[in-house]
């Protein structure tokens, strides 16, 4: 099962630290996000990755390409130039990069990537946010509801705490409170090969008519995730997850407990053999 990630977008809301690589790049405890979200998938069991390029492809491509050997120690001989890498041990993951256009807007990019999916259920999210979603949860909702796509909902993180006013005097201060707020698209959906037939071109948004027309021919479930979510739209939003990352907080990093990751993957095998012809 395939992963596919939005990495091509200009990050211009993030523009302070986008201005010489994608945001998808932009580093949360020395680690670029990108790196992050594919931590979440794998520990997940899910390790094969379509990361969908555009502006500043070729950071994307350098750092994987150099992936292997800055990741590792490594013995050089001087004199005749070999290289020995060292160790060896990085994640077992194969990661497509594939160039979708500089322009091209989020459903055209997910339509460029058709030949790459296939007939296939597959998984996709954006390079900019990261959550301590259950990816195997998700994709037994879809299973279960046999709809062509399932979206993942969350509460949008609260910006501000709030005001309780007695007339024109301030009694009391309130916390922020995310699960006051509405429901919003946080990414990380499961879609079925049909849905390449809802994207038109490159200018088509996926947010837009595509989901749209998939809601209104009920083909479009939402699988409701209460726990951490959070987009790195912005400066502040950056320091927040680089603050939560270096204070030992980050709800996201689920990937420390090997074991659980070995059974995440027998589970994700089981269930696409057990369900694949369902749909």
């Amino acid at each position: 099962m395939k992963a596919i990630i939005l990495a091509g977008g200009l990050g211009t809301r993030l523009s302070e630290v986008t201005g010489s690589i994608p945001k998808p790049m932009v580093e949360i405890g020395g680690k670029p996000m990108l790196w992050h979200i594919m931590n979440i998938y794998a520990y997940h069991g899910i390790t094969e990755f379509v990361i969908a390029l555009g502006y500043k492809a070729e950071v994307i491509k350098e750092y994987f390409l150099n992936f292997y050997a800055v990741n590792n120690d490594i013995s050089i001989d001087l004199s005749t130039g070999r290289t020995t890498i060292l160790d060896g041990k990085q994640p077992k993951w194969t990661i497509h990069l594939v160039d979708t256009g500089l322009h091209t807007q989020t459903g055209g990019r997910i339509k460029r990537l058709q030949n790459w999916i296939g007939n296939e259920t597959f998984l996709m999210t954006y390079g900019d946010g990261v959550s301590d979603i259950n990816i195997i949860d998700l994709i037994k909702f879809h299973k279960s509801n046999k709809r062509l796509a399932t979206i993942t909902a969350v509460h949008p993180p609260a910006r501000f705490g709030g005001l309780v006013l007695d007339d024109n005097k301030v009694v009391e201060f309130t916390e922020k409170n995310q699960s006051k707020e509405g429901w919003i698209n946080g990414g990380f959906f499961v879609l079925e090969p049909e849905v390449f037939n809802f994207i038109q071109d490159d200018q088509t948004t996926w947010e837009g008519t595509p989901l749209e027309t998939l809601a209104a021919q009920n083909q479009l479930n939402a699988y409701c995730h209460k726990g951490f979510w959070q987009p790195m739209d912005t400066l502040r939003e950056y320091q927040l997850l680089e603050n939560l990352w270096q204070q030992g907080k980050a709800p996201w990093k689920v990937w420390d407990d090997k074991v659980k990751l070995e059974n995440n993957q027998q589970l994700l095998e089981s269930l696409m053999n057990k369900q694949r012809l369902t749909i």
